[in-house]
């Protein structure tokens, strides 16, 4: 039932029948669902038929983090209220016995960054490796780091820095990745402030939990069937949305006709040009673990209007989404017909707010790898060892 970590049916059915009373303390017990999270759905359906209906309700299902008894709104409003902008004091002053939990460190220094975007106060030690270094760690130990390139697109100038700093560093792969950006394998952490350094060009967030990149196909400039072009809607997208945290990595793509060379139906947000100015937008879409086409959000009539509902939707999704619930749970979990009453209908009178979080958010952007200047601790760039052997001929 979960390849991440080996757990069988039967496993899972043992563990109900020697006493388990819950998923999540079957989870706890035999790490089902603790990997990627795909199987979480299925590992329930399991446990609650091995339980025979006597599955007793968790009643930390519905917090945000374990040790802190809030659902998520509730534990942005005491936050809010009670000005918390560090880790330590949500722990001290809103945990259970004002201790804190190593697991809910991550979770807790995103929804920081959320509500409090560059005003939060940065420690450290509450984040995953991959955000301390702004890299994304490999498993010999080493870090690829994958340059920002707007919606697929690239120049001359930027090729050659690419390959000057593979050459430099002796980076053993090169590899294009699925989101049309170059990936540069093998860094290791001490260069990565050189490397950036020399690339002189912003971070791609192939890394972390946040919107990472935008997607485009040719689209009207150049494609004979092209009917929006999807290429700048793209770039407009991404410059938009640079670097926002989110609950779960957020991926996004623009097709410029319904042929959909860039695979827009089956992101996160998708938008697809089809004639006359307008554009489909899709929302909820998944092609990994999980396969589903993006649900129709909307169509639109111009590129200004897209803009405006990717924006509104991501920033309730930042706020209303548990953590690391991608979009293919969370779109289907609070449903389409609600998303498009508030997002696009403003039934509940929050788009303005919306909007204007969003664009808090924005307007505090930084790009991360300009730390190279200045480290935020004194280990961040120290040598760490590779834990296993680098490759020699990486080329296939």
């Amino acid at each position: 039932m979960c390849n991440c970590n080996g757990v069988t049916k039967g496993a899972i059915v043992e563990c109900v029948s020697q006493g388990a009373k819950s998923l999540t303390d079957v989870m706890a017990k035999t790490r089902a669902g603790k990997g990627c999270g795909s199987c979480k759905a299925l590992v329930g359906d399991i446990v609650a038929c091995a339980a025979g209906g006597q599955l007793e309700r968790d009643p930390a299902a519905d917090w945000y983090v374990p040790c802190i008894p809030l659902t998520k709104p509730e534990l942005i409003g005491q936050i809010r209220e009670r000005n918390l902008r560090a880790v330590s004091q949500v722990f001290a002053e809103l945990a259970i016995d004002g201790k804190a939990e190593a697991t809910a460190k991550m979770p807790l220094a995103s929804l920081l960054r959320t509500i409090w975007g560059p005003d939060w106060v940065d420690e450290r030690g509450a984040l995953f490796i991959n955000d301390r270094v702004h890299a994304n760690i490999q498993r010999d130990g080493t870090f690829s780091v994958v340059p920002q390139m707007k919606g697929g697109v690239t120049t001359p100038d930027q090729l050659r820095k690419i390959a000057d700093v593979a050459d430099k560093y002796n980076v053993p792969m090169v590899k294009v990745t699925g989101g049309q950006r170059i990936d540069l394998l093998g860094i290791k952490k001490e260069d990565l402030p050189k490397v950036w350094g020399d690339l002189g060009m912003p971070s791609g967030f192939a890394y972390g939990k946040s919107m990472r990149t935008v997607k485009t196909c040719v689209g009207s400039d150049f494609c004979r069937f092209g009917l929006g072009d999807s290429t700048q809607l793209g770039i407009q997208l991404e410059e938009r949305l640079q670097g926002l945290e989110t609950p779960a990595k957020l991926k996004m793509a623009v097709a410029g006709c319904p042929r959909n060379c860039s695979e827009a139906l089956c992101k996160d947000f998708g938008v697809v040009a089809v004639g006359d100015g307008r554009w489909e937008i899709y929302i909820g879409g998944a092609a990994g673990a999980h396969i589903r086409k993006g649900d129709l959000f909307a169509t639109v009539n111009s590129p200004e209007e897209v803009l405006q509902l990717a924006g509104r939707f991501v920033q309730y999704y930042r706020e209303n989404a548990k953590w690391l619930e991608r979009t293919y749970d969370f779109v289907p979990r609070v449903g389409l017909e609600t998303l498009q009453a508030v997002l696009i209908e403003d039934a509940e009178g929050l788009a303005d707010e919306l909007d204007g979080r969003l664009q808090k958010s924005v307007e505090g952007y930084r790009d991360p790898w300009l730390e190279r200047d200045a480290a935020k601790s004194p280990a961040q760039f120290k040598s760490a060892l590779p834990l296993l052997p680098l490759p020699e001929v990486p080329v296939r």
